[in-house]
Order: structure tokens, then sequence, then C-alpha cells
């Protein structure tokens, strides 16, 4: 295993324990929009790193291990680094963006950061199949498509706990920086792209 991913997958297991058992420190780090108002602006990073439970947690990290290789392999580690923390300050940002009246409004998990090295890989890598369920094989850019347009959904119903506007900042981080970094995608996965 690449040493970034490593080092960023222990960290996410580190912090999130510790979170688990101590309710001041989760309280300390989270995302909470009144406290990054305040001038709290390290939530916007540090929430990336804690997890409501440990479903949760290994839901992002396995979905990070399987989708990271595919990025470092194409971009390296550097890049990789880059493109994980860049979506996670998109989707913190986001956030901020769509809930910043709500002063109460909390929430954890490097989802977003997550969410972005998904839709870097799909990016590199369209043609690659997913599956769906772990059964259903679907081409990556058809989930990259249901899945943002389920996001836009989960943001306009609000109807859950799920940080629809974390995964979606994410993926546009992703996928910008992405683009940013490799601008001959914009030739070589022309269809992709748009």
């Amino acid at each position: 295993m690449n040493i970034s991913l490593m080092v960023i997958i222990i960290a996410n297991v580190l912090f999130s324990f510790k979170g688990f058992n101590d309710s001041a420190f989760f309280r300390k780090f989270e995302f909470h929009i009144g406290s990054v108002r305040a001038g709290e602006q390290i939530r916007l990073f540090s929430s990336g790193f804690l997890h409501a439970d440990i479903g949760h947690l290994a839901f992002n990290m396995l979905t990070l291990y399987f989708f990271a290789p595919v990025v470092i392999a194409y971009l390296g580690s550097i890049s990789f680094v880059i493109i994980y923390f860049g979506s996670l300050l998109f989707g913190s940002l986001l956030t901020i963006a769509f809930h910043k009246e709500d002063y109460n409004y909390r929430a954890v998990g490097a989802s977003g950061a997550v969410t972005g090295i998904v839709y870097s890989a799909i990016l590199l890598q369209p043609d690659m199949m997913l599956g769906l369920f772990f059964i259903i094989p679907i081409p990556a850019y058809l989930f990259g498509i249901a899945y943002l347009l389920y996001s836009i959904y989960g943001m306009r119903a609000k109807n859950d706990t799920i940080g629809h506007t974390a995964h979606f900042g994410g993926a546009i981080g992703g996928y910008l920086i992405t683009l940013a970094m490799n601008p001959y995608l914009v030739v070589a996965h022309s269809l992709m792209v748009v």
C-alpha cells in the first residue's frame, strides 16, 4: 500500500476512535457552522478525520482504499494528497455556503475527500467497471453521473442525515483539481469531462 494512502487511513482511524471515546474531543473538532463562523477554520479539515461510527469509518476507508490506487498510479502520491485535502476543503466550503444560516449544523466524515478521489479516479479511468452493491457491474462514468444526481436530490430534499452537500462539493473539488493538474484530460476524455 502507498505510504500516503496508509498515513491518511491510519490518521482517520486514530482520530475517529479518539472521537468515539471522547465526546469533548469530538465536539472540539467536528464541523459546526457556528464554530467555523466564529473563526475555528481548523474544523474545515479536522471534521474530515472524525466519523459518526465504525460503519461510517469503514465505508469511507474501504472506498478510499479501492479508488486511491487509480489516482496514485496516474498522478503520483503528491497529487493524490492534494486532491484528497482539496476535495475535503471544497466539501466543507460548499457546506458552509448551503448551511451558513444554520448555526447548529454539524457534520463529520471523510466523505467529501473520498468522493473527490472517487471522481478523480473516474475522470482518469472512465471505462473502469464498478460493482454496484458489490454485485451489479456498472461503468464508472454512469455511476459518477447517477451519484451526482442522487447528491443533488439529497441536498434539496434534506430528509436524512447524510452530508450530501459535502459529497457534491468533494466530487466537484476532485474533478476540478484533477483537470487543473492534467488539462490533457479535456482532449483525452472529452466526453467524460463534458
